[in-house]
């Protein structure tokens, strides 16, 4: 019983609950939906808000645009007024120009035909003026008993005569001006520099004598049937004297290092005893070959004695041969290490380069060196040797222009020239040949005879110096100024001189009577 009452109450209980299940889950559905309604009337309330608060705000950026439109507007239509304005004010600016402008134009008319009648007025004055002055002319001349051409002639001639004297006057006081500056300072630096360098008189010549220890020595240098001299002179390129001399032979070639080669040649045999041909061609091929270091030691001293550095080997070699080359006498290597010097000296005193001009100086005659074998002036290959070598514009200058073969781009061009002009004309540097002598003495001679005026000429003092003997009535004073700058002119155009000549112009009148 107590079982059935138990399974009852717990049927009742399950029942109960499965109501109360179902009337809590419908109570919790009535709330759900009542909470969904409330929240779906909040967010509707919130967007019928937000609607309106858009909408109020797009009314006020409407509003506010519809404002911002009316201002710019109302600007713009101030802009243009104003615009108008300005261009109204313009139109009548340009209209009041145009009026003054047509007034002046009609004033300007007014003038020039004014003007127009002036001119025709002056023209027929002219006309008249030109009659009255013909009219004088032609009686002028009629009186005169010359015509208008003539008088001109004379005029012109009395004007050039008065420019003449007058230019001669001028030029002669600036000469005598710039003597009293220039002369004594030149003289200075120029004596100043030649004392600080002194060197040997030249004293080269075409022949070498080699001593023989004995006479016997002739027969055997000869050889048989003259085959070692024959050898001798054929490979050395050297003629060989055997003469009467005593215990000499006398070796003679124009090519210093020709002779300097035969020379060691012959006085190896001479000490080796062994003459030959065979023996003459070993020697000489053997002594060629130490020549060639002699040649570039002679150049390693030139350039230590100079203190000049950086000068390629090719170039030393070259610069050596100029000890065997000669120019009137004056050996060639000995010329360009006192140019060199000379150079070093005049640029210190002017403040120029002294390294760079003692480099010019020594390579001005390098052309020399090679002149025998390639075609061309000693001046053109030396400017060809020095651009190969890559030497520096003012030393190639120097070396074309030390002649005046080419104008001169530099003070140490000049230097380099007046060193040269130094060195050939100082006593004894050069031996100069009878007959360039005198050829030279007869071309000064003839420069004056040419001159008008010029009655005489004489060329004294080995040249340096020019006397030139004038007509006395043909020429006055000032002329005779005149007459001494022509021919100075015409001596430095036509001539090649070592050193300076001096003219000099006499103008004598001499009074002569007979007692008797």
């Amino acid at each position: 019983m107590d079982i059935i009452i138990s399974i009852l109450l717990i049927i009742i209980g399950l029942i109960g609950g499965f109501v109360l299940n179902i009337i809590f889950n419908s109570l919790r559905e009535n709330n759900a939906n009542r909470r969904i309604e409330s929240i779906m009337e909040k967010a509707k309330k919130e967007a019928d808000k937000v609607k309106r608060d858009s909408i109020l705000e797009t009314k006020e950026e409407i509003h506010k645009l519809k404002l911002d439109y009316d201002k710019e507007v109302k600007e713009r239509k101030q802009e243009l007024k104003e615009s108008e304005d300005r261009l109204i004010q313009r139109e009548q600016n340009i209209d009041k120009r145009d009026e003054l402008y047509q007034k002046r134009e009609s004033t300007l008319d007014e003038r020039e035909n004014k003007l127009f009648e002036k001119q025709k007025e002056i023209q027929n004055e002219q006309v008249k003026v030109e009659e009255i002055k013909q009219q004088q002319l032609d009686l002028l001349q009629e009186i005169s008993g010359i015509s208008r051409d003539q008088a001109k002639e004379m005029v012109m001639t009395k004007v050039r005569e008065a420019m003449s004297l007058e230019i001669a006057s001028y030029i002669k006081e600036r000469e005598n001006e710039a003597k009293l500056e220039v002369d004594k300072k030149a003289k200075d630096l120029l004596v100043s520099s030649m004392q600080k360098f002194a060197s040997d008189v030249s004293n080269e010549q075409t022949v070498t004598t080699v001593n023989l220890p004995n006479d016997d020595l002739k027969g055997r240098i000869i050889g048989r049937e003259g085959r070692n001299i024959r050898t001798l002179e054929a490979i050395t390129g050297v003629d060989l004297i055997i003469d009467d001399t005593p215990e000499a032979v006398v070796l003679s070639s124009f090519d210093p290092l020709r002779r300097e080669i035969a020379r060691e040649t012959l006085e190896t045999l001479l000490k080796d005893g062994r003459i030959h041909p065979t023996r003459i061609e070993e020697l000489y091929d053997k002594i060629s070959k130490d020549m060639k270091s002699k040649v570039i030691e002679y150049g390693n001293n030139a350039l230590f004695e100079l203190g000049i550095t950086k000068v390629d080997p090719e170039l030393i070699e070259i610069i050596g041969k100029l000890h065997f080359r000669t120019s009137y006498g004056q050996n060639a290597l000995q010329h360009s290490i006192e140019v060199a010097h000379l150079s070093g000296i005049l640029a210190g005193e002017l403040g120029e380069n002294v390294s760079l001009a003692k480099r010019a100086g020594l390579l001005h005659d390098i052309g020399k060196a090679i002149d025998h074998e390639i075609e061309g002036s000693h001046v053109e290959i030396g400017v060809d040797l020095a651009k190969k070598y890559k030497e520096p514009d003012v030393v190639i200058n120097a070396i074309a222009s030390h002649h005046g073969d080419t104008e001169a781009t530099s003070i140490i061009s000049v230097i380099v020239a007046i060193a040269d002009s130094l060195s050939a004309s100082r006593p004894g540097a050069r031996n100069d040949s009878l007959e360039n002598y005198i050829k030279r003495l007869e071309q000064l001679e003839s420069i004056g005879n040419d001159i008008d005026g010029v009655d005489k000429t004489f060329a004294v003092q080995a040249g340096r110096e020019l006397r030139v003997i004038v007509k006395p009535e043909d020429v006055d004073d000032l002329t005779a100024h005149k007459i001494a700058r022509d021919i100075k002119e015409k001596i430095e155009d036509t001539m090649q001189y070592p050193g300076t000549i001096k003219i000099t112009v006499i103008r004598e009148t001499r009074a002569q009577e007979e007692a008797r």
